[in-house]
């Protein structure tokens, strides 16, 4: 009863943003079947399964799923390959198995391992990848359909796309794109919160299909038809929509290219689900976590189904997240309903449908990818400092510019580079001071975590140190020590510390490494009453000391 009472809590909020998901959705869902060379219908199809089923299944309350463009390539490519969409449905029944798996051995974890600046760096790209996409919708180009110009942000665009675009603009369009960003931009203002009861994206779409109404009677010459309006087939009986609904040819399963095709389908998939799924719980203003295993289980269970049925693969996608998330979602009662709303509306009414202008959803979109990739973000960023901004900056390019899992695999390994820069850098404290003998007193202060990568550091520095000094060297602050590290401190200590008249102790190595401390207390005493001795240094061996005759 109470997960009843916690899913409708927000009903009303959650009624609404599920309409403006579903409005949004529609359009991509047709467009990327298109792109594939599936038939339409198998678009919808898996839209329908991704709000309903895994909807339901999914622990994320805001995250949308849907078919994406990020897979559009594979799969037309397989097509291709085997020559039917029925026998590579047998592909994505696999890839949805093998997501199951996944999430049943606890694979989902990975995406905690992809660094803030990277998962900041691909939302801000996907924002200025939507912004880009939707352009041509926006001013009434007329595009072909493939898979490097979706308009669902997962893969790279072409600039010829803009410059097209620009060279072909309808003014009926470009009318209706403005007024609907105009009324997201006002909506969004402070000193609106009265209007703000009625969705501004609700209201876009509204406004946008009424006024190209009105163009019909007043401006016949820029009025929006054809390609720039959303399509749907239009079944004349219950039969008929039936009808669209494909099984799959099982004989499919015998077929090697279609395993390897469902093996890599799940891997993409649940990369890009689960960095959508880290984006997500990012840009949720609850700040709520969502488990990864649990979203692959999620996944798989509706990816396999909309093989069965006869659906594209699936993955959660941030375009519809994010505009989910903008529309004022609370639960994932929202991406239920955008599923139940494509299945009811193509099954009844998709002539009523097919009056809305692509234009207002693509105002929609813009919007959104502004949200995305607005200037705060990148000067955050930049006060962040070089290690973290430089990652950020390379993927939001490379996202925009190759696409999702490229982009996001260029910041990691940026990311990367800095973390090891970071670690080759000094492992330890240095302190250095002389007895009154003459003799130096030199103590190293290990860091916290010395791996294989400080190794040449601490090689060199032994090395370094000169002859007839005393040596201590302090992990008491250490928690782990790569076994090469600590082979050449003992080398080092066993054979050629006395081959340098070196008197080197070992502090704090006793506990976890076998290694007895080694500590002259005398010398110590002695060294603190030396007055060339700066009353900091002294402050540090005085500690040390009294650490010593507790022991």
């Amino acid at each position: 009863m109470s997960d009843k009472k916690t899913l409708f809590t927000n009903i009303k909020s959650d009624l609404l943003s599920g309409l403006i998901v579903f409005l949004i959705a529609l359009p991509l869902c047709l467009g990327i079947a298109q792109a594939s060379g599936a038939p339409l219908f198998a678009g919808i199809a898996s839209g329908i399964i991704g709000g309903i089923v895994i909807g339901i299944l999914s622990k994320s309350q805001l995250s949308v799923s849907g078919p994406a463009a990020g897979l559009v390539a594979i799969v037309l490519v397989a097509i291709e390959q085997t020559g039917s969409f029925n026998i590579l449905l047998c592909s994505f029944i696999i890839a949805g198995a093998i997501q199951l798996l996944l999430g049943l051995l606890r694979a989902g974890s990975v995406a905690n391992y992809f660094p803030t600046n990277v998962i900041e760096g691909m939302l801000a790209g996907i924002g200025l990848t939507i912004i880009i996409k939707q352009i041509p919708d926006a001013v009434g180009f007329s595009k072909t359909v493939d898979p490097a110009g979706m308009e669902d942000a997962d893969n790279g665009f072409i600039w010829n796309y803009i410059r097209h675009a620009l060279d072909n603009i309808e003014l009926g369009s470009v009318i209706i794109a403005l007024v609907g960003l105009a009324i997201l931009i006002v909506w969004s203002l402070k000193g609106m919160k009265k209007l703000q009861i009625i969705p501004a994206g609700l209201l876009v779409v509204v406004a946008g299909t009424l006024l190209n109404e009105l163009f019909k009677s007043v401006a016949p010459a820029i009025t929006v038809s054809g390609p720039h309006l959303v399509q749907l087939p239009v079944p004349q009986s219950a039969s008929d929509f039936l009808k669209q609904f494909t099984l799959p040819d099982f004989s499919g399963f015998a077929n090697p290219t279609i395993w390897t095709t469902g093996l890599v389908i799940a891997i993409v998939a649940s990369i890009e689900t689960l960095l959508c799924i880290e984006a997500t719980d990012k840009l949720d203003p609850m700040k709520r976590y969502t488990s990864g295993d649990a979203e692959l289980r999620a996944q798989g269970i509706g990816n396999m189904i909309s093989g069965l049925i006869g659906g594209l693969p699936i993955t959660s996608v941030i375009v519809r997240s994010s505009a989910n998330i903008n529309a004022g979602a609370k639960s994932k009662l929202s991406a239920i309903i955008h599923g139940i709303l494509l299945l009811i509306c193509v099954a009844t009414i998709p002539f009523i449908l097919n009056l809305i202008p692509k234009a207002a959803l693509a105002a929609i979109l813009i919007y959104t990818g502004y949200r995305l990739c607005r200037p705060a973000i990148f000067k955050h960023m930049w006060h962040a400092g070089r290690t973290q901004f430089i990652p950020f900056v390379v993927t939001a390019v490379a996202v925009v510019s190759l696409d999702l899992l490229k982009g996001v695999g260029l910041g990691l390994v940026i990311s990367i580079f800095y973390i090891l820069r970071n670690n080759l850098r000094i492992p330890y404290y240095y302190q250095r001071s002389k007895f009154h003998t003459g003799d130096d007193v030199i103590r190293l202060r290990l860091a916290q975590e010395l791996s294989f990568l400080n190794k040449a550091s601490i090689k060199k520095t032994l090395a370094a140190l000169p002859e007839r000094s005393i040596v201590i060297l302090d992990a008491s602050d250490t928690e782990y020590i790569d076994y090469d590290v600590l082979e050449i401190i003992k080398e080092f200590r066993d054979t050629k510390a006395a081959e340098k008249n070196i008197r080197m102790s070992l502090i704090g190595f006793k506990n976890a490494y076998k290694i007895p401390d080694q500590m002259n207390v005398q010398e110590i005493e002695q060294h603190l009453a030396d007055k060339e001795v700066t009353e900091k240094t002294s402050g540090k061996h005085k500690k040390l000391l009294k650490q010593l005759q507790v022991q």
